[in-house]
């Protein structure tokens, strides 16, 4: 579809094919046409298929024309506030956005594009936000902050673009958004751009938007005809390195991206190829805006060959050069997978993405197959073969065949494992004011329920009565638990009365009186009273002529005057 069928204005239509677009993207034709009559949106599109287009486009129509004809400015040092705001998850896709917005209104006489983001300057931003001001980039954290400053007016707003919307909720932005948005006025017109609406984030557009029109261009599951996906896999992680160098040094890779789990990985890793001479920078969410916005200039420009990146730069990284991708370390979810590789293959070129992984990968590479539904085909580099045998990964299931499989084998008749296929609408519902543990719960007899619990007797929960008791704890004469008589009496076999062969003596006999045996007779140099206990008044004393403790035992040097040690 071309431009010139989408209603745009002659600047803007005359920006466009400047910047050397003839015909729009699918996503751009659905939702162009339907932004610029003033309908709320939510579109799921595949990175890089051109939705920032999609929506700024029709931003600058309705900035036109709220200007009138004349393309008057705004009166200076009064806060209007902006017209378009556009919510985006981090800093680089909102610079992305802020660029494409002045690309395409570079032929709109004083527009203003002004970006809020954290980790720059509030001065600079402040003053920004005084001006006139027309459309508005920025990060949910740092607009709170001018909001509550009072520095940011966003009574104006006509247009909410919530950008990567399943991104910020993801990253906890749900409060922030739902607080942004208080601030705009109820008309307004919003337009969210997500991978998918399932969950909290349909729950968010319940609560933001008025009536939407659904636009579905593409989802996780499209196969990327311009992106070839390998993998390769590796022994250990001194393998995984000579894998990843071959792959740099191969001459077809223009610029690569190599992705890492964690920031201290990719410092370490931008430290590692630097020493070996690549052109390598690190890009992770740690680093100062300023020093990050260098880091992306210098990939633009040519002068990175190399950029080794977290998650946090997977979605707002848009530079067509790039020829690799490579997961060097794998991602945290699934989805982050495919924004990974849609760094690659952008404007029609093609591109390449490579998965180095080693045998603890194998779960993530197979939920990363089945998100997908697409496998990953292995392949090896010439020289670097692993010496012993590759992880296997089955192929993932075909959406709808879980109730289509055969037999395999039977596992007390649990779903899936029997010969009868498992549905939901198969099993009775509970309900229907039924006591607890009747057949509606699941219970039936084995021949007629898969899962195999078969009652026994009159009751329904599979525990047959035993007597005359339902529960099964009667007793029975050949359980051995019948009560006696008498009670718990002592018996003379159970131990408790003395036996003369247990070696217990009566009491009598086994008195704590001294004994001659025990050490406990009195002796001559130490005075006894007249109940064998030692007299407390005839202690030695501690100095004189008298001997001190045992110094009558010293042998022949005779007792020690003056106590201890003298």
């Amino acid at each position: 579809m071309s431009f010139d069928t989408l209603g745009l204005s002659e600047v803007v239509l005359k920006a466009v094919k400047d910047s050397g677009y003839e015909n729009a993207t699918d996503v751009q034709g659905l939702a162009i046409p339907a932004a610029i009559a003033n309908k709320d949106l939510m579109v799921s599109a595949r990175t890089g298929s051109g939705k920032t287009a999609a929506f700024i486009l029709p931003a600058l129509e309705k900035i036109l024309a709220a200007r009138g004809a004349d393309n008057t400015r705004r009166e200076k040092g009064k806060i209007y506030g902006p017209k378009i705001l556009v919510l985006a998850p981090t800093r680089e896709l909102a610079m992305q956005v802020a660029k494409a917005a002045q690309t395409y209104g570079r032929f709109i006489p004083g527009l203003k594009v002004a970006t809020v983001l954290g980790g720059m300057p509030y001065p600079l931003q402040i003053r920004q936000l005084t001006g006139p001001l027309d459309i508005l980039i920025a990060t949910p954290g740092r607009l709170i902050d001018h909001i509550q400053s009072g520095k940011c007016v966003l009574s104006n707003v006509e247009m909410l673009v919530l950008d990567e919307a399943d991104r910020m909720l993801d990253m906890g932005f749900i409060d922030d958004i739902t607080m942004i948005a208080s601030h705009t006025p109820a008309e307004r017109q919003t337009v969210m751009f997500s991978a998918t609406f399932a969950g909290h984030v349909g729950r968010l557009a319940q609560n933001l938007l008025k009536d939407p029109q659904r636009i579905e261009v593409a989802s996780h599951t499209d196969t990327h005809e311009n992106i070839e996906q390998r993998l390769h896999w590796a022994e250990n992680p001194h393998h995984k390195d000579q894998l990843l160098e071959a792959i740099l040094a191969q001459p077809e890779l223009d610029q690569a991206v190599v992705f890492t789990s964690t920031q201290r990985d990719a410092d370490w890793l931008a430290e590692r190829l630097a020493e070996i001479g690549h052109a390598v920078a690190p890009l992770h969410g740690a680093m100062p805006q300023g020093k990050r916005n260098r880091v992306l200039m210098g990939l633009r420009r040519g002068d990175l060959k190399v950029l080794v990146a977290t998650d946090v730069a997977a979605r707002g990284i848009d530079v067509p050069t790039i020829s690799h991708v490579i997961n060097y370390g794998l991602p945290m979810k699934a989805e982050d997978y495919v924004h990974r590789i849609g760094r690659t293959g952008r404007a029609g070129r093609q591109g390449l993405a490579i998965t180095l992984g080693l045998r603890e990968d194998v779960s993530m590479i197979r939920r990363i197959q089945q998100f997908t539904t697409q496998t990953i085909p292995v392949q090896q580099i010439a020289g670097l073969e692993p010496k012993t045998q590759e992880p296997r990964i089955f192929p993932p299931r075909p959406a709808g065949s879980f109730d289509d499989r055969g037999p395999r084998g039977n596992f007390g008749g649990r779903p899936g494992f029997g010969n009868k296929p498992f549905r939901r609408d198969d099993r009775p519902q509970h309900g229907g004011g039924k006591p607890f543990g009747q057949q509606d719960r699941g219970f039936a007899p084995r021949g007629d329920d898969s899962r195999g619990f078969a009652p026994r007797g009159d009751d329904s929960r599979g525990f047959a009565p035993r007597g005359d008791d339902s529960r099964g704890f009667a007793p029975r004469e050949d359980r051995g638990f019948a009560p006696r008589p008498e009670g718990f009496q002592p018996r003379d076999d159970r131990g408790f009365a003395p036996r003369p062969d247990r070696g217990f003596q009566p009491r009598d006999e086994r008195s704590f009186a001294p004994r001659e045996d025990r050490g406990f007779a009195p002796r001559g140099d130490r005075p006894f009273n007249a109940g064998g206990k030692p007299a407390f008044g005839a202690k030695p004393s501690f100095g004189g002529d008298r001997p001190a403790f045992g110094g009558d035992r010293r042998g022949p040097a005779g007792p020690r005057k003056g106590g201890f040690g003298r």
